[in-house]
Order: structure tokens, then sequence, then C-alpha cells
């Protein structure tokens, strides 16, 4: 199934979008009525960034770049003029951490194969953990927490690159050429520690191809957001490159967070009982982390699927059997192959939102967690939280209804129902906590 290129963006006179900010902040009387009141992307396209920046031993702290300003939840940081990102990187290194072990470091010239359908995939793992930004921390799949070590794990390289080096593993392109899972690569050879960056490409939002979606890691978490073309800063310095490794994939434009299977996909085939259970750790545990989350099983794990086997896999693959029906020895939190086969062909039933036994947040009953209501999200909770907000008579904000995919729709739904509570400033971001969540379900 083909993806569609461009997600809707919902305008309003008071946007506080990139685009937006943008150009109420070089023309705040003429250009906004000459496009139509929304200049930015109307659509939204996705390019996972990652940030780059290697940092010398002994550097002072003043030679980073200066920090992002504070700035309201979810709407994206817009640089001001001449301001770098603040995204310093690690060196080039193998994979680390429980989920990575060293690894013979890809071939540039014949990397591992993959298709674009994987790259976004990927990338929007860490979106969705909002893997905290660190160039000398690594995340339980072994990659290091920067920009680079997110391009080199979306990309699948069996190393952590850096901006000096992921070019090997890329061919130039033109910005017409640019695809989801593509990158914009800058690498300031003069002084790495300044300015030197890398995003993912995700999709242009409009025909103008002036915005476009990125996905990048960079402070103080890994995020997605619509983003000049090629970049806020030093936008002439970045260059386009497509993963030599890239294979055909039926989704041209990003896909959605959609089963784990379609109908052109043949399901994975059950590896065996044994690769699963206490003590297993390996990538067959991994991968059904990510089916699970994508089933419904996000509150099982609150630091994300790993290849570790830990109770949360169980707990979530006991949700799963579960939701189909089955009891006794048939839902005993292990996978089997009737189990796998269903998840991997994107069969069977989801699991229900605030299903019996998911875990409780912060003391609220079926809360799953903040992590699940963010630009990027995409789940049954927002759904459900959705239609709690029209029971309540927050409906006008959603003029096709509410959805699985997080939205600005969403986000002033919720606003509006935490000032009917009385709630003002942070209190009122639009964004669910436990309390506003005990109160709408209550």
């Amino acid at each position: 199934m083909v993806a569609p290129v461009f997600e809707d963006v919902d305008p309003a006179s008071d946007c506080d979008c990139p685009g937006c900010v943008h150009w109420r902040r070089v023309s705040p009387s003429s250009l906004p009525g000459l496009f139509g009141g929304h200049p930015a992307a109307r659509r939204a396209l996705v390019v996972a960034a990652a940030a780059s920046a290697a940092v010398g031993a002994g550097h002072p702290a003043a030679a980073l770049g200066a920090a992002h300003a504070p700035h309201r939840p979810g709407v994206p940081h817009v640089p001001a003029d001449g301001e770098e990102p603040d995204t310093p990187q690690g060196g080039k290194a193998p994979l680390h951490g429980p989920g990575g072990r060293p690894a013979r470091p890809a071939d540039p010239a014949h990397p591992p194969a993959t298709t674009r359908t994987e790259i976004i995939n990927r990338a929007k793992t860490w979106v969705a953990a909002q893997v905290p930004y660190s160039m000398d921390d690594y995340w339980s799949d072994g990659y290091r927490q920067d920009c680079s070590g997110y391009v080199s794990m979306a990309w699948g390289l069996g190393s952590n690159e850096w901006t000096g080096s992921l070019g090997q593993y890329g061919v130039k392109i033109a910005k017409g050429e640019l695809e989801p899972g593509d990158i914009l690569l800058f690498h300031n050879p003069d002084n790495p520690e300044k300015g030197s960056h890398v995003v993912l490409f995700g999709g242009w939002t409009d025909h103008t191809h002036t915005y476009y979606t990125a996905y990048e890691q960079t402070p103080p978490r890994t995020r997605r957001q619509a983003t000049p073309y090629a970049y806020w800063t030093n936008s002439g310095k970045y260059v386009p490159y497509r993963y030599k490794g890239v294979t055909p994939d039926k989704a041209a434009a990003e896909p959605g967070d959609a089963k784990p299977a379609s109908a052109t996909t043949a399901p994975a085939p059950f590896p065996g009982a044994v690769y699963f259970g206490p003590g297993a750790d390996n990538k067959h545990v991994t991968r059904l982390g990510r089916m699970l989350t994508a089933r419904g099983a996000a509150a099982y794990y609150p630091e994300g699927p790993g290849p570790r086997w830990s109770e949360a896999d169980r707990r979530a693959t006991r949700a799963f059997q579960l939701a189909q029906g089955w009891t006794g020895a048939d839902a005993d939190g292990l996978p089997g192959p009737r189990t796998w086969e269903l998840l991997a062909g994107g069969k069977g039933r989801d699991i229900a939102p605030g299903a019996a036994g998911a875990p409780a947040s912060h003391g609220v009953a079926g809360y799953p967690g903040r992590n699940l209501f963010r630009p990027g999200a995409d789940n049954p909770y927002v759904t459900q939280l959705g239609r709690q907000l029209v029971t309540k008579g927050f409906g006008r904000y959603y003029p096709d209804g509410p959805g699985s995919r997080w939205s600005e729709a969403d986000r002033r739904a919720v606003e509006a129902f935490q000032r009917s509570q009385g709630w003002r400033g942070g209190a009122a971001d639009g964004y669910p906590g436990p309390e506003t969540w005990r109160r709408l379900f209550s």
C-alpha cells in the first residue's frame, strides 16, 4: 500500500508552527496574506535529523553552540539568526550497551541493504521513545544518542558513524531527487564542533518544496518537525545524500505506523521459542517488542523495546494473547508460532486501550504516560483521548473526527479542556498529564 506523501496541518491565525513563526519574523505584514494565511507547510514531511559535531578532548565548554532557549512544549524551536545547532557528537565507534555488541563496520562501498520504509520506521522508534540527546550515552539498541548515531541507527549501519564519515555510505543527489530516508548533511571540517549536523528527510510538506519534515536528534531529545530547506541555519552548506544500500520499496512516501507486515510482504517466520524468555538477548526480542508496540502495547515499554527479554515483554505479549480471547497456557506471555504469525502478519485483534492489566502511570488507572501524546505519536491511546474529548464537548477541534495520530487538533482540544478546569500557563499546555487524564475519564 502506498502511503500519502503529505499530512494535513490545520492552519490558524495564531498558528505557531515553525513556518508561520519564521514568516511573522521576516515579513509580519505582507507575506501571510499573500500566501493565504499559512505560508508554512500545510502538510508535513518527515526528515530524521541527526545532530553532529565532534567534541575534542580538552575543549572548553564555551566552544559548544549556545543552548536552545526554552520554548513551549510541542512548538519547534526556531533558531535565531546565526545560531548553530547545539549538537556536539562523539566520534566513530562500535555499537555499545546491552543491545549493541561490537560489530565489524559495514563496507562503505557495499553497506547493508534496507528499504525506505524500514529507515523511517527505525527513525520513528526514537521519536516515540523520546531518546534524550547525549554524545556519551548509548541507547538500548547500541547506537550513540547524538545526531550521527541516530542516522547510523536509521540506516542500519553496524557502527556509530559521525558527520565526517556518513557521506562514505551515501551518494550525493540533487534537491529534486530527495525521498524519505535520504539525509541532509553538513560537516564543517574546519571546526566540527560548530554547526556540523545531519537530519533524515521524510518528505516535502507541499508542492513548493520549501519545507520538509525532518527527523533529527538534537537537545533535549529526538524530534520530528517541519523544517525550512535545507535547515534553519547554514542552509547552503547542507548536502543531500542517498544511502547506497537502499532497495526498492512499495511506499514512495513516508510510511505510517501501520501493522508490521503488508499484503506485499511475507510475514517473517517464527524464529523459535528458544529466543524468548528469561535470559534471552537477541534481535528477535526487539522485533517482538516493536510489533507489540504497533498493536497497542506501548504502555508496557517505558523506555522502548530492546533485545534483552524483560517483564515488559512478557506482560505485553500476554496482553496481546488475551486480546485474542486466549486463556490459561495459551496466554502465558511467551510468544509461540500462532502469536508470532498474528503479529508479523498484522492479523488478529489489537490490544484495547486501558486493557486489563495495563500498567497505571503516576497512580492514575489507564494513563499510559506523556510520551504517547507528542508530535509524531500514533497509537490507540490518542484515539481514546480524542473520543473522550468529543464526549466531554470539545469535538469542535476535530473537523474529521479524532484519530490515532497526534495532531494540533488533539493539542487544542486538550488545552481547551484544561482551561475549562481553571488551569493557565504551563498547566494548560495541551498535553495530557495524569491529572488531565483522571478528570477526563472520571
